[in-house]
């Protein structure tokens, strides 16, 4: 019996993030290469994005390539960019079908031609979609992300359009490539990996984390509800006691 039924509408997060780790390991343990770690992968992302269309979840942001990720053997980086085309060209219909947004973080313009042309036309075609947004982090880092908005920060301040002194955390998160989206309430990692690997560092400062030690491959659905049950069980003070937001 699932525990979908166990899962209350509020408190509900609005914004959960993934970091899907262990496809290589997952592999492994089955005497298979890298890629057919990755390609079960995608299996969990259809099930957690369909777990997450069903509860009312408004983003999902899974961090699919990193920055770091390009210096992986060529081979595996060549599977990986084939593997994302075909992804996107299977589950644009589901996409559509669920209601689904698809939209995407990162350094793109990194991405081969094909790989790049083919996630537009996804993003284009999903884009009056009401539903759940999901965000690819694609060739994404946080210290890529800040690193660039410092850069278009530090423009504005030498060609007078803005005043250092009305530079504060608002004018930052403005400048992030996360600009339209609420930061996680939810990060979770899978595999027992216990960091965060240069994902969304600025987004994450008040979010509860969560660590599985399911290889992603392994992380469907019932592992997504019990992530939330555990997210619904526990109290996010931002800084404050107890006593304050039991009296808010």
């Amino acid at each position: 019996m699932s525990i979908i039924s166990d899962i209350q509408q509020n408190p509900l997060p609005a914004h959960v993030a993934i970091i899907m780790d262990g496809n290589g390991r997952w592999a492994k343990r089955q005497g298979k290469e890298r890629v057919f770690g990755h390609k079960h992968g995608v299996e969990s992302v259809r099930a957690v994005t369909e777990a997450a269309a069903e509860l009312g979840i408004k983003y999902l942001t899974l961090y699919a390539f990193s920055t770091e990720n390009w210096n992986r053997p060529q081979a595996e980086v060549d599977a990986l960019m084939a593997l994302l085309v075909q992804a996107i060209e299977n589950e644009t219909p589901t996409l559509m079908k669920n209601n689904v947004r698809l939209l995407t973080i990162g350094d793109t313009g990194r991405l081969p031609d094909n790989t790049r042309n083919r996630l537009q036309q996804c993003i284009a075609q999903t884009a009056g979609n009401t539903g759940l947004s999901l965000v690819l982090a694609l060739s994404y880092s946080s210290r890529w992300e800040i690193t660039r908005a410092v850069k278009l920060i530090a423009k504005n301040v030498k060609d007078g359009s803005l005043n250092p002194e009305d530079i504060d955390e608002k004018l930052v998160s403005q400048t992030l490539t996360t600009r339209e989206i609420p930061d996680p309430d939810l990060l979770i990692r899978t595999s027992g990996e216990q960091r965060i690997s240069n994902f969304l560092m600025w987004q994450l400062a008040y979010s509860e984390l969560y660590f599985t030690e399911l290889c992603w491959p392994e992380f469907r659905k019932e592992a997504f509800y019990n992530a939330i049950l555990d997210y619904q069980n526990r109290e996010r003070r931002y800084g404050m006691t107890s006593e304050q937001i039991t009296s808010t």
